[in-house]
């Protein structure tokens, strides 16, 4: 697999990876590890072309960041890509090039399932790399209790007042990261400043 890295203002890190042999073409970019490691979705998707797909791994990427950041969660923004297209049969040497991928970052970065992506595909991420989450059942352990029992929301943000009422704690996490984690978010002992 030959890795090169994009330079830009907006980012840390900007990797491109490919590997001619499978027809693996991806990309990951880590636009902020500030608050803790990067965390965003693989979307797996035929772009139109490669600066398109970078175009949109940048944007969401610093989205990701925006939001992470805004639920109060000690995490930062990243996304990655596989271009592609996402209908084929025969995808696991394109999930485990991701993988191998994502790996080289030891951690900086986090991936989940995305449009075009699912638990299964995570799954087979999963066999060539520990920082992977959205498994069948299975959370990150960055994701665990003790990142979230003394959780606080800012009442201000960026400059912007949030309002606890419109602003829960457990829609903002579920709505920003993933709906599968919306069980753990509504058991009771989660403690919040924000009365629900």
């Amino acid at each position: 697999m030959e890795i090169v890295e994009k330079f830009t203002n907006t980012h840390e890190k900007v990797l491109l990876a490919s590997d001619p042999t499978i027809g693996y073409r991806g990309i990951i970019a880590v636009h902020s590890t500030v608050l803790g490691p990067a965390v965003g979705g693989t979307r797996f998707w035929n772009y139109a072309s490669n600066d398109d797909a970078l175009a949109d791994a940048l944007r969401l990427s610093r989205g990701m960041t925006y939001k992470t950041a805004l639920a109060g969660l000690p995490l930062g923004g990243g996304k990655s890509i596989i271009i592609g297209n996402n209908k084929i049969v025969e995808r696991d040497e394109l999930l485990r090039a991701h993988g191998r991928f994502v790996d080289v970052l030891k951690g900086r970065y986090i991936t989940a399932e995305d449009v075009g992506t699912s638990p299964a595909d995570m799954e087979i991420v999963r066999g060539e790399t520990q920082y992977v989450a959205g498994l069948l059942g299975i959370h990150h352990p960055l994701l665990l209790v003790e990142y979230f029992e003394p959780f606080r929301p800012q009442p201000n943000i960026f400059g912007v007042q949030i309002n606890c009422q419109v602003f829960p704690l457990r829609f903002k996490v579920v709505a920003t990261l993933a709906t599968r984690w919306q069980d753990y978010f509504t058991k009771p002992g989660l403690k919040s400043s924000c009365q629900m």
